[in-house]
C-alpha cells in the first residue's frame, strides 16, 4: 500500500524542482517586506502612499495576468510561459536594484508580477503527475509559499545589512535565471500537455465559481489576509526602530515569533480537521487576527508589547493561510478546483496591491499607528462575513 501511494522518481524530480522554481520566486517577492518600508524613507520623491504602491504592486500585475498565462501554457506550452514568466521577473528585479527612486522601484515591482507563473506550474505539475498522486504534488508545491514568506521574514532583515535593499533585488534576479536552469535541466517534459480542471482554470468555470456564496467567502477572505498582512509591513519596521530595535536586529523578532505562530496553530489545525470544530476555530482565528492589530496598536513604543502582538497576529495568519486553501479545495467538486483556486489566487494577489494602496494612504494622512484600527476594521467585516460559512463535510 504505501509503495502503491509514494510519487514514482520522475514525479518526485518534477514535484521538488517546480516546488523550489515556485517557492524561490515567492521568496524574492517576499524578501523586501520586512525592509522596504525604512528603505524608502530615503528615495527621492518617496511618499508613504508611493511606497505603500511599490510593495503591493506586484500584486495587481499578478492578479491580472496568472490565468492568462495559465491559459496560454494550455497553447504554447509550459515551459516556453513559465521561462517567459521567470525573465520578466528577472528583468523587474534588475530594473529595481538599478533603482535611484521611488518610480522607477514600482516599475521593477510591476515586472516582477508580470511574471505570473502559477498557474503554469501548477499545469505542468499536473501533466507530471498521475491522477492519484496530483492532489499531494500540489500540496508540496503549495506549502512551499508559507515556507518562503517565513525564511524572507527572517532573512530579509540579515540580508539587507550585508548588501542593502539594492542587492536583495539583485539576489531576486538570480534565483530567477537559477529557477530557469532547474525548469530545462531538470524537470522533465510532458509528452503531452492537457486541460486539468482540477489544477487550472478553465473560462467555461468561472460563472460557476463566481456563482457560488460559500466560496466567495473564502476569495473575501484571503484578499482580507493579505490586505491586512501587506499593511502590517508599512508600519511594523517603523514601530519597531521607534521602540528601540535597530533594523539589523529585526530578524531576531521575526524568528520568534515565526516559529511560535507556528507553533502555536498546529493544536488548533488538529482540533479544526479531526474535532470536528472548523468553523469555531476559523471564526476564532479571524477574531485573534483582529485584536493582534488592536494590540499593535496600543503597544506602540514596547517592544515586548509588539512582540506578543506580532506572535498573535501570526498565529493567527498561519492557521488561515492553512485553513483557507484547505476550505476551497473541499468546497469545489474536482470539475472546477482549478478554476476556483485560481479566482482565489486572484483574489489574493488583489488584496496584496490593495494592502500596500491603503496602508500607504492611511500612514500619509493619519500615521502608522492607524494602519493598524483600518486593518482590525478590514478584519471585522471579514468575520461578520464569515458568519455564514459552511462547513464542508467529511471525506
Amino acid at each position: 500500500m504505501g509503495r502503491e501511494e509514494s510519487l514514482n522518481p520522475r514525479e518526485r524530480r518534477a514535484t521538488l524542482g517546480l516546488a523550489a522554481i515556485y517557492g524561490s520566486r515567492m521568496l524574492g517577492l517576499f524578501l523586501i517586506l520586512p525592509v522596504f518600508a525604512l528603505y524608502a524613507e530615503h528615495l527621492p520623491s518617496a511618499t508613504p502612499v508611493l511606497t505603500g504602491i511599490a510593495i503591493g504592486i506586484y500584486g495587481l500585475t499578478q492578479a491580472a495576468l496568472q490565468i492568462p498565462f495559465g491559459l496560454a501554457s494550455d497553447r504554447i506550452g509550459r515551459k516556453p510561459v513559465i521561462v517567459a514568466g521567470l525573465l520578466l521577473f528577472a528583468v523587474g528585479s534588475v530594473v529595481a536594484a538599478t533603482a535611484d527612486d521611488i518610480w522607477t522601484i514600482i516599475a521593477g515591482r510591476a515586472i516582477q508580477g508580470s511574471g505570473a507563473i502559477a498557474a503554469a506550474v501548477m499545469a505542468l505539475l499536473a501533466d507530471l503527475t498521475r491522477d492519484s498522486h496530483r492532489t499531494r504534488a500540489m500540496a508540496t508545491v503549495g506549502v512551499t509559499i508559507g515556507f518562503s514568506f517565513t525564511v524572507a521574514l527572517i532573512a530579509g532583515p540579515l540580508f539587507n545589512t550585508w548588501i542593502g535593499v539594492p542587492g536583495l533585488f539583485w539576489l531576486t534576479a538570480i534565483l530567477a535565471l537559477l529557477g530557469i536552469a532547474i525548469l530545462l535541466v531538470a524537470i522533465p517534459t510532458p509528452e503531452r500537455s492537457s486541460v486539468h480542471a482540477e489544477a487550472e482554470p478553465v473560462p467555461a468555470l468561472f460563472g460557476k465559481v463566481l456563482g457560488n456564496s460559500q466560496l466567495l467567502r473564502l476569495d473575501l477572505g484571503i484578499f482580507c489576509l493579505h490586505l491586512v498582512l501587506t499593511a502590517l509591513f508599512l508600519a511594523v519596521p517603523l514601530e519597531l526602530v521607534e521602540a528601540g530595535l535597530a533594523v539589523e536586529r529585526h530578524a531576531w523578532l521575526y524568528l520568534p515569533v515565526m516559529l511560535g505562530g507556528m507553533g502555536l496553530m498546529v493544536p488548533f489545525v488538529i482540533k479544526a480537521e479531526k474535532g470536528g470544530k472548523m468553523k469555531e476555530v476559523f471564526l476564532g482565528a479571524v477574531g485573534l487576527l483582529g485584536l493582534a492589530q488592536i494590540g499593535l496598536y496600543a503597544m506602540e513604543g514596547s517592544l515586548w508589547g509588539l512582540g506578543l502582538a506580532l506572535l498573535a497576529f501570526f498565529t493567527a495568519f498561519n492557521l488561515l493561510e492553512a485553513t483557507l486553501p484547505s476550505l476551497v479545495s473541499k468546497l469545489a467538486p474536482g470539475a472546477i478546483r482549478g478554476t476556483a483556486m485560481g479566482v482565489y489566487s486572484t483574489s489574493q494577489f488583489t488584496g496584496a496591491f490593495m494592502g500596500g494602496l491603503t496602508g500607504g494612504w492611511v500612514h500619509q494622512h493619519y500615521g502608522t499607528t492607524m494602519i493598524f484600527v483600518t486593518s482590525a476594521i478590514v478584519t471585522l467585516i471579514w468575520l461578520l462575513a464569515a458568519q455564514g460559512m459552511k462547513v464542508p463535510e467529511k471525506r
